[in-house]
């Protein structure tokens, strides 16, 4: 059996150590970038691989792309596939924030080809809960080929803006309240949203112990922000491309499948004075 959306922590302990499951660690604050290696190093999931949203999920800033440009087809293969996954392995992520960048890297795997993929559903804090065992030790790599066969799941500034304000396309932004009012607003240089986007705050798709509604729950939200819209005209967004990832999850595991990804996202948008802000 394999999974593509969400794993237990009972599920996950009854495969730790098996030769086709492989256990990544992308724990991250935006605030302290050293912060998830420092936290790796000190106890992980056994098993458990370490990669870094800034280094590994994210290519270089140019100061136009974001802050969280999509990182080179290439390089994320290769990177991949050094630490472990083939065609065949069952890769489960997880972090300390609510999932949002596990989220990433499970659309990134995904965008590559890789179906086998899911999020560890309530994170390292369910792990603990149903006390899961946690180690220092690194784990051994044992690298494989991997092949990326890139899907077509996402789109760029231009389609945006070609689009905007048309039933072509169901923008939803994945931020706070607030910052997709244009308050508080401590991230990015300016305040707002896209115009005609519609407010979804990725923390809306989990319950209060930080796991994921139930699916008719979640469907009947969902479908709510469609507002009869199709998935395949929903394209998702946030600040920069992390968050935006956490809502395709949650209307995947709604049974809404086929909506994509605006990776440069607010703060790739608001850096050309020329794109229109609400």
């Amino acid at each position: 059996m394999s999974y593509t959306t969400l794993v237990d922590p009972a599920t996950l302990a009854a495969h730790v150590g098996d030769a086709d499951w492989l256990v990544v660690d992308v724990r991250h604050q935006l605030a302290d970038t050293g912060y998830g290696e420092s936290v790796y190093a000190e106890n992980h999931i056994p098993g458990a691989v370490f990669l870094h949203c800034d280094c590994d999920l994210s290519g270089p800033m140019t100061g136009s792309n974001g802050r969280h440009p999509l990182p080179a087809v290439e390089k994320l293969a290769a990177r991949l596939g050094e630490i472990g996954i083939g065609p065949q392995t069952q890769v489960v992520i997880y972090d300390d924030a609510q999932g949002m960048i596990a989220g990433r890297l499970w659309w990134l795997l995904r965008w590559l080809g890789h179906e086998r993929v899911a999020v560890l559903d309530g994170g390292l804090q369910a792990w603990q809960a149903a006390n899961g065992a946690l180690t220092s030790e690194l784990p051994r790599l044992r690298p494989v080929s991997f092949v990326a066969k890139v899907h077509d799941s996402m789109v760029d500034a231009d389609y945006v803006q070609a689009f905007l304000q048309t039933s072509r396309m169901h923008l939803v932004d994945a931020r706070s309240p607030d910052r997709f009012r244009g308050e508080n607003e401590t991230i990015d240089p300016v305040g707002g949203h896209i115009p005609g986007a519609v407010n979804r705050f990725f923390r809306e798709n989990l319950q209060a112990d930080g796991r994921f509604k139930p699916v008719a729950e979640l469907r009947a939200e969902w479908l709510m922000v469609l507002a009869g819209a199709s998935p395949e005209q929903v394209v998702h967004q946030c600040g920069s491309g992390v968050s935006a990832c956490h809502n395709i999850l949650a209307m995947e595991i709604a049974g809404l499948p086929g909506s994509r990804l605006y990776a440069g996202s607010w703060s790739e948008w608001c850096t050309d004075c020329g794109r229109p802000v609400a």
